[in-house]
């Protein structure tokens, strides 16, 4: 189910910073008619650490409503706070989720047993899937291939986003769980070559521009077209890339509001980006051939 390529979606906001609810609904039904794989709402692009929890229930439910089955949806549920998380993940279940991606807890740093008595306890709560999202360079902790090759034998933890940038790890990653495990690239630079590894596809940032150039860069390579791939990765690389210039969901957040499809609108401690990079992110859309109609509404 959640294999190619799925959208980790940005929330929009109105310049008052409330959510933007016609404009999600806008941007889930492009996804959609792009041919996106999968959704994934309320992920750390998705600003989530800053909704309310009923924004990001209200999040979910209005990407639940316009997937309407079309393609499924794996809702973000992940935290330091274990018991918080597992309430959560309840309650997307309730509301008819396909899926949880959980972010590994950030800040506190658990051990490893930890690491794993926390996804543990969340598979114990839910029987919809979940998968483990493992990024360090962000949280400060490292999901090790040991470790998720014991949440592999609990029957709902069905895969990892892995994003720690190391492809020896994630090689380490295919080769160590069952070949049924499903590992998703974290970052879209890499996403050819861990599907090279073995790997089942990519929880993408770049793919809010463009879904429907990402979904064919996946699915060539599942199709072992590899040639396609790297076509499709050398054209785009660079937009890949310029996302990460300051921190995600930053400069995405920018492209997409030079493209016209949201406002310039991000929650603190998130603020715009400086204008060199801006301009940076500008010249890469237009070298890509992609629009860039609103520069004069994207402030600095």
């Amino acid at each position: 189910m959640f294999t190619g390529c799925g959208t980790a979606l940005v929330t929009p906001f109105r310049p008052d910073t409330s959510l933007d609810e016609e404009t999600l609904r806008a941007l889930v039904r492009r996804q959609i008619e792009a041919g996106v794989n999968f959704l994934v709402p309320c992920g750390t692009t998705g600003e989530s650490p800053t909704l309310t929890h009923a924004e990001h229930l209200r999040v979910v439910e209005i990407t639940l409503e316009e997937a309407k089955g079309k393609v499924p949806v794996l809702a973000g549920a992940g935290g330091y706070n274990t018991a918080k998380v597992v309430d959560l993940a309840r309650e997307l279940e309730t509301m008819g989720a396909d899926g949880v991606l959980s972010v590994t807890p950030y800040y506190n740093k658990p051990t490893q047993e930890g690491l794993y008595q926390h996804y543990q306890a969340i598979a114990s709560a839910i029987r919809i899937p979940i998968v483990v999202y493992s990024v360090w360079g962000r949280t400060g902790i490292n999901v090790l291939p040991s470790t998720l090759a014991r949440l592999a034998k609990i029957d709902n933890i069905i895969g990892v986003k892995e994003a720690s940038g190391n492809i020896g790890q994630m090689a380490q990653v295919v080769h160590q769980l069952p070949s049924d495990f499903i590992v998703l690239s974290g970052d879209d630079s890499v996403t050819l070559p861990l599907i090279a590894l073995g790997g089942r596809g990519i929880i993408s940032v770049v793919s809010n521009e463009i879904p429907a150039e990402m979904t064919a860069l996946a699915q060539a390579c599942l199709a072992n077209d590899f040639a396609r791939g790297r076509e499709l990765q050398r054209k785009y690389l660079a937009l890949m890339e310029v996302n990460f210039i300051e921190s995600n969901p930053i400069p995405v957040k920018a492209a997409m509001a030079l493209m016209g499809l949201l406002e310039p609108v991000w929650r603190l401690p998130l603020t715009p980006p400086n204008a060199d990079n801006l301009n940076k992110i500008e010249a890469v859309l237009q070298e890509t051939g992609l629009p860039t109609s609103r520069r004069s509404q994207v402030a600095v």
